[in-house]
């Protein structure tokens, strides 16, 4: 039985195996046990995807299970763990979500193909929602990133500074949360930073990033 499994969900117009390379990492590097998680992110329903994730979880058979989620993904992990009391104890980390809402996709919402492109769930998740609290009941480290390169800052123009290109630093703030940190990454980039996986592991180990 391994000790600490990671479940890794990826983000929106994503497979999952973008996260390859960060999944070998946490392996090989930090000897976690990784999993992934795979959900239709555009056509589905994001009821769906937190009770396959829900189904996924409680599968597995260790001593401490963590969360990483990027983009959407960790939207989708932090509605399971606002709506699960139930689950192994763990840590999670959520990349670049934009659980305060998202500007891009409410400029996208303005149009049926951007609608369309997003697809409903999303769009439900990221656009005119309540500021989202956290309640402490398990850890959660964020991870915002500071290099504006990336498609969103073609959508909005709010984007050209203080975002990670797609998501901005503020929408992935969360009171409740145990730590934020900004790197110098993308929205892409940040899946396949050495930086970005030392930091997930050290906030797995410890409750708190590494901010020396």
């Amino acid at each position: 039985m391994p000790s600490e499994t990671i479940l890794l969900v990826h983000g929106l117009w994503m497979t999952g195996l973008e996260q390859a390379l960060l999944k070998r990492r946490l392996e090989t590097d930090y000897g976690f046990n990784c999993e992934m998680f795979s959900y239709a992110s555009v056509t589905g329903h994001m009821a769906d995807h937190v009770r396959n994730l829900r189904e996924l979880a409680q599968q597995q058979h260790c001593q401490r299970l963590h969360f990483i989620g990027h983009s959407l993904g960790g939207v989708v992990v932090y509605k399971l763990l606002e709506s699960s009391n139930d689950l192994l104890p763990g840590r999670a980390v959520l990349m670049g979500s934009p659980l305060q809402g998202s500007r891009a996709a409410q400029v996208m919402a303005g149009s049926a193909l951007g609608r369309m492109a997003v697809g409903d769930s999303a769009i439900d998740e990221l656009v005119s929602r309540q500021p989202r609290q956290w309640d402490g009941r398990r850890d959660i480290g964020l991870i915002a990133g500071s290099d504006n390169m990336g498609l969103g800052r073609f959508i909005s123009g709010d984007l050209a500074e203080n975002s990670d290109g797609t998501v901005l630093i503020e929408e992935t703030r969360l009171e409740g949360a145990a730590d934020h940190i900004i790197l110098p990454v993308s929205h892409t980039s940040m899946l396949f930073s050495p930086l970005v996986a030392q930091q997930i592991a050290v906030f797995l180990r410890t409750g708190r990033f590494d901010h020396a």
